[in-house]
């Protein structure tokens, strides 16, 4: 890992380009220690690429970012407890019609791996063997509803040179962790692997039947298969999940391991410790006291949970006494001893304790924390985040009460250590001067930067989670923590205050599922290369040659095994590809929350083509904008980082449509091509949206942001390129519309889904009406709720009338359309012709004028034409 502090992988290899034409994208930069990065075995890459490709068929209220736990988080139920966004009529269903039409794109999922428009037509290889099972043995693949791979594109160039253009680019977004608790196809064996490269067997592979012998797809080297895929025809090899579906989970369970010793249910509950601050003033602590109240109601009766405080001093409470609130203290100012913790550890308390015997103690717990008492300004109060955590680590490592006849007996997943902070660690190890004028402070934060992220990396090695959720005004000094939380695999996450939003993730830190020991290997044919990654993990050097003599895959140590993650890929190709079909297989060895070992294998086929336009037709538009997005924000490190990237927005653009668009006859204008329809408009929000745009003031807040979407899903990161417009109807249901300020209709209520926040807008003539306005609100704060049911992080949802100040932040977020011609509007919003001319009239009347320009105006400004909406 080329940056410790930031352990993303984002690698830029050096080397030269293959592609000696000039690109008027500016090549990624040398390695930085600043930018997540690392450089794999071999990797090459050219100047920029960011790719495009398959969209997940988004089902209208699905959830939106792939975290499918077994039930649905609670609404924060309290004593007492902040204000909740729940709905007085909750329709069963929130129905939907969606217009203007706009295509689904399709993802891969589970047996499902679609490659153009029409039906996936599957072989079992392209190779000319003797005795091979030919044509489709993948008929009866089955059809799944969740998404693992999505690419770009569903097919590949063959040219080198056009497929190498770096302004669209190749790649493919990689969810490995995307719903492990409801895994594929079973598969209770060793599996076949290919004893030159080490790619595994799979459904596309060429088989002979009378041998039993099996064709490597990635290095093509015929493999043994000890007589195992010996067979009469096609049709009995079906047997095999690894020759019928494209993806499938080998597991090694426990009881096959010598030494395993089954354990309750309490101990495979992996433990959480709240490490919470005791500095807030009293509006800060009334939420935060409801907030876990209400956690602790949340949680399973099985999961076993400890409670730590710090200020000046680190509280460890002891869950065994009832009558009382009773905590051990040790001092803050400097990591805890070896003999304190083990005095700590083995003596009376009894610090991790199971939910269905300490619920009430925990209760009584939050409810004797006390308000700040010394008139001290907020980021001047001693905090000790450090010394709490190196507690907290201690704690869930324990004593030796789980030794057992001499076999240890571990918790399942990944332990947590969930840190609700109201201000910055400004006392003790990995600590920082109150104030930014200290004579040494760039020293001092230095030091501490590397202090958090190696107290990060140990939290790491015991399989040990740090989320870090901060609340308030107090700035919590954002560089110093982040490399705490990132390091062990987890997320800093900053709220307005300790109510609705922090406690529902605090729910959702602590519900979401996550294995552990996580390593990614990539393997793609024909001399495709990946040559940047992007996401949660390191590179990790694994010396397979003993097994594998021409091994050349990818191998990522992944941080944890979450839904919520996602590793963005570009990829390029060092020469023409002479084959029929390109071939990529992504496996993910982890072990879940059972602690079982389980290697996930997806194996992804797609055509080569050498026509540009049936290329162009398969971009998937929405994973381009989402693996050009992630590109991009690698290099946005701060404000002034970001304004240089809006500029390569604008030249990836022109050079899209100088490559592979037309220009117009007797004009200077370029046409942009028509397959990529959705495309300029996507890249034309994340241009002016918060990631890149103004909107974001505080470089906190940017920095976060920014570092959340590196790592996220794909569901999510797409509604952080580009919000989705919902305007309700009457009767609860809702019309998709795009995102223009042309929906601010003043007898309408629209919802706009931003990812990390909702807003709901009423206009004006709708808001006087109260029993329609109470009405609009009810249903639109219920979709905002359903919408957004399972993402983690929760986003903060706001509600105001058309008109109040708060309202900028709604309108900031949509395309200004107001000032462009009748006719365009209309093309690019047609719901403006269900309006009468009185309507239209009031709209145009309502908007205030400024500088912005409008989608066509931008396009128009490159010199480049706008395509026609699809």
């Amino acid at each position: 890992m080329a940056n410790p502090t930031q352990p993303n992988v984002g690698f830029t290899p050096e080397r030269e380009s293959p592609n000696p034409e000039k690109s008027p994208i500016p090549p990624p930069p040398s390695f930085v220690a600043a930018s997540p990065g690392f450089l794999p075995p071999k990797l090459h890459l050219q100047q920029d690429q960011a790719s495009s490709r398959s969209l997940k068929t988004p089902s209208v209220l699905s959830p939106a970012n792939g975290v499918t736990t077994g039930s649905p988080v609670p609404h924060l139920s309290t004593p007492p407890g902040p204000p909740v966004f729940t709905s007085p009529v909750r329709p069963a269903a929130v129905p939907f019609r969606t217009s203007p039409a706009s295509p689904q794109p399709v993802a891969f999922s589970s047996g499902s791996l679609p490659m153009s428009s029409s039906p996936p037509q599957y072989s079992n290889g392209s190779f000319e063997l003797q005795h091979q099972v030919s044509d489709n043995i993948e008929d009866h693949v089955p059809v799944g509803e969740s998404s693992f791979v999505l690419f770009s594109a569903h097919k590949v160039l063959k040219q080198k040179k056009q497929g190498n253009v770096p302004s669209l680019g190749f790649g493919a977004l990689v969810s490995p962790g995307r719903e492990v608790s409801m895994g594929p196809h079973v598969i209770q064996r060793d599996p076949h692997r290919c004893q030159s490269c080490g790619a595994y067997a799979n459904i596309y592979c060429n088989i002979l039947l009378g041998s039993g012998q099996w064709q490597c797809v990635i290095c093509r080297k015929l493999n043994a298969s000890e007589g195992e895929y010996i067979a009469h025809s096609k049709e009995d090899l079906r047997r095999f999940p690894e020759l019928s579906s494209p993806m499938f989970d080998y597991v090694q369970t426990g009881n096959k391991r010598p030494g395993f010793v089954p354990v309750s249910d309490s101990r495979m509950s992996a433990p959480i410790v709240l490490v919470i601050d005791e500095c807030l003033d009293e509006p800060h602590l009334h939420h935060l006291q409801s907030s876990l109240h209400a956690f602790v109601d949340s949680l399973p009766t099985t999961t076993r949970l400890g409670i730590i405080l710090y200020g000046r001093t680190v509280s460890v409470y002891d869950l065994s006494e009832e009558a009382m609130a009773s905590a051990d203290v040790l001092p803050g100012d400097k990591s805890p001893s070896q003999e304190s913790l083990k005095a700590l550890i083995y003596g009376t308390g009894i610090y991790l304790s199971p939910m269905h015997a300490s619920l009430a103690v925990a209760h009584s717990i939050f409810s004797s924390l006390r308000a700040y008492k010394l008139n001290i300004p907020e980021a001047s109060r001693d905090r000790c985040l450090g010394t709490a955590v190196e507690v907290a680590l201690a704690i869930i490592q324990g004593p030796s009460a789980d030794l057992s006849r001499g076999v240890v007996k571990r918790s399942g997943g990944n332990s947590r250590i969930i840190v609700c902070a109201g201000g910055p660690n400004t006392y003790g190890p990995g600590s920082v001067p109150h104030s930014f004028n200290h004579p040494n402070y760039p020293y001092m934060e230095k030091t501490a930067i590397k202090w958090m992220e190696n107290l990060g990396r140990e939290a790491h090695r015991h399989n040990t989670i740090i989320d870090i959720l901060c609340a308030g005004t107090c700035p919590v000094r954002v560089p110093i923590l982040h490399p705490l939380a990132k390091a062990s695999g987890g997320v800093l996450v900053l709220h307005d205050d300790f109510g609705e939003a922090f406690g529902v993730n605090l729910q959702r830190a602590s519900a979401r599922s996550a294995g552990s020991h996580g390593l990614l290997e990539l393997r793609t044919s024909d001399d495709i290369l990946i040559t940047q990654v992007v996401g949660p993990g390191e590179e990790s050097h694994v010396d397979t040659h003993e097994s594998f003599k021409n091994d050349t895959a990818l191998y990522i140590q992944m941080l944890s095994v979450e839904e919520t993650q996602s590793f963005s890929l570009s990829m390029e190709t060092e020469g023409d590809i002479k084959s029929d079909y390109a071939f990529f297989q992504f496996a993910i060895q982890y072990s879940n929350v059972y602690q079982a070992d389980v290697s996930r294998v997806i194996t992804v086929r797609l055509p080569t083509v050498d026509s540009i336009s049936a290329y162009l037709e398969s971009v998937q538009d929405e994973v381009a904008a989402v693996l050009i997005a992630k590109r991009t924000l690698l290099r946005a490190k701060n404000h002034s980082d970001a304004i240089d990237m809006r500029a390569t927005i604008d030249e990836r653009i022109k050079d899209i449509a100088l490559k592979f668009g037309s220009q117009l006859p007797k004009s200077k204008l370029h046409s942009f091509p028509k397959e990529l329809s959705l495309l300029p408009e996507l890249l034309f929000h994340l241009r002016r949206g918060p990631l890149l745009g103004s909107i974001i003031g505080h470089e906190d807040e940017r920095s976060v942001l920014r570092n959340l979407f590196l790592n996220a899903s794909f569901d999510l990161s797409l509604r952080m390129v580009a919000p989705r417009c919902l305007m309700h109807r009457e009767g609860g249901t809702f019309e998709e519309l795009p995102a223009y300020d042309l929906a601010m209709q003043s007898d309408a209520a629209v919802v706009l889904d931003h990812g990390t926040d909702v807003f709901i807008w009423l206009g004006a003539e709708l808001a006087a009406d109260e029993g329609r306005s109470a009405a609009a609100l009810a249903a639109c704060r219920t979709l905002a709720e359903e919408l957004t049911e399972y993402r983690f992080p929760a986003p903060r949802i706001l509600a105001f009338k058309e008109g109040s100040s708060q309202a900028r932040y709604f309108v900031s977020r949509l395309i200004p359309a107001h000032k462009d011609p009748p006719y365009e509007q209309e093309a690019r919003f047609p719901q403006l012709r269900s309006l009468t001319s009185e309507q239209r009239t009031k709209l145009k009347a309502s908007f205030v004028h400024f500088d912005d320009p409008s989608f066509c105006e931008w396009m128009r400004s490159l010199k480049v034409v706008p395509p026609q909406p699809s």
